[in-house]
């Protein structure tokens, strides 16, 4: 017999993923784990459809694990990795591998925020993990995608990246200075400047620019496309 507290809800009501976890969590702390799944599983077309519902997932995964279920709640792990490049998740997944899988399911989670749509979050993920290899691998293969107004991100991703990846540190670096310029954002430019002055410390430490303009041919072009901008060049 279902709890008073489940009762006031709709079956309607229980079909979203907040309620259920909720109703969920309740099920779980009386020792009622099956029923506890029963009423997830009720809500979970809603939670495939999308929508960020981070209790459910939370909820499910200890629900599994108190069934016993060690290897379905891995797995739903590593799906809400997955979803949302949630580094928590991944931390949890790879502290319950073996010795040696947990190295071999790192390099997979890394290959997976490497292939990610959304560049920015792909970044973001892997300056933080850290795997500033990694990140800087991704700059050189997307840096096109690259949105140099998202200097929250890009600022300390420059940071993070310059004592050993100099090359993708300044063209984190020359996206911000370029969409500072070309969007004449005239707040930034005393930024924007100081950016160009660290990519021309940097550019000492490149050999090779990989096909990039070297710093030299940088300058001359951002003079060529900006050259009354005097709030940049005199800052």
């Amino acid at each position: 017999m279902r709890f008073a507290f489940v009762r006031r809800y709709s079956e309607a009501e229980r079909a979203n993923p907040a309620i259920a976890a909720a109703i969920a969590e309740r099920l779980l702390a009386a020792d009622r784990s099956q029923e506890a799944l029963v009423t997830l599983d009720e809500a979970d077309s809603a939670f495939r459809q999308g929508g960020y519902w981070p209790n459910w997932q939370r909820v499910r995964i200890e629900v599994l694990d108190a069934l016993g279920r060690s290897s379905d709640a891995q797995e739903e792990r590593w799906q809400a990795f997955e979803r949302g490049l949630d580094a928590g998740y991944l931390r949890a997944h790879l502290k319950r591998l073996p010795d040696f899988d947990d190295i071999e399911a790192e390099e997979r989670a890394l290959g997976v925020v490497s292939r990610h749509p959304s560049v920015h979050q792909a970044l973001a993920f892997l300056i933080d993990w850290p795997a500033l290899d990694r990140a800087a691998s991704l700059i050189m293969t997307r840096i096109d995608e690259l949105d140099g107004n998202d200097y929250g991100l890009l600022t300390p991703a420059a940071d993070a990246l310059e004592q050993r990846h100099p090359l993708a540190a300044t063209l984190v670096l020359r996206a911000m200075i370029d969409l500072s310029l070309d969007a004449a954002k005239y707040k930034r430019y005393g930024h924007a400047a100081r950016h160009l002055q660290t990519c021309e410390h940097l550019a000492r430490r490149i050999d090779n620019f990989a096909g990039h303009s070297t710093h030299a041919n940088y300058v001359e072009d951002l003079k060529r496309r900006h050259p009354r901008k005097s709030g940049f060049w005199d800052a």
